[in-house]
C-alpha cells in the first residue's frame, strides 16, 4: 500500500514539474519578444542607455546594449580559433602581469 502512495505522490510531482516547465518555456518565449527600450522620451544616463523611470518597464543589462543604447541582435559569444602556442603565450603574459605573481617572485628571491 505504501508503494502505491509513493507512486501516486511522485506522479503528481512529475505532472507539476512538467507543467511548470511548459509554463516557463512559454513565458520565456514571450519575454524574449518584449521590447526593452521605452518609446517615451524619458531617457537618463545622458542618452547612453535607455531607461524608463516607470515601474512598468525595466532596463536591460548594459552588456546587452550597443554604444548607441539599442538592444544587440547578434550572438554575444564569438570565438576565433587560435593555435595552442598563441594561447599559451597570452596566458603566460596574463600570469606574469598579475599582481599575485609579483608577490610570489619577491618571496622566492
Amino acid at each position: 500500500m505504501l508503494h502505491l502512495l509513493y507512486i501516486l505522490a511522485f506522479t503528481i510531482l512529475a505532472f507539476i514539474a512538467v507543467g511548470n516547465l511548459i509554463r516557463n518555456l512559454f513565458l520565456f518565449s514571450f519575454d524574449r519578444e518584449r521590447n526593452y527600450y521605452p518609446k517615451s522620451s524619458s531617457m537618463t544616463n545622458h542618452g547612453k542607455y535607455p531607461y524608463s523611470t516607470s515601474r512598468g518597464q525595466s532596463a536591460p543589462h548594459p552588456e546587452l546594449l550597443d554604444n548607441t543604447g539599442h538592444l544587440i541582435k547578434e550572438p554575444l559569444l564569438v570565438m576565433r580559433s587560435i593555435n595552442v602556442e598563441d594561447a599559451r603565450q597570452q596566458l603566460d603574459a596574463l600570469y606574469e602581469a598579475s599582481p599575485g605573481n609579483k608577490v610570489e617572485n619577491q618571496e622566492e628571491s
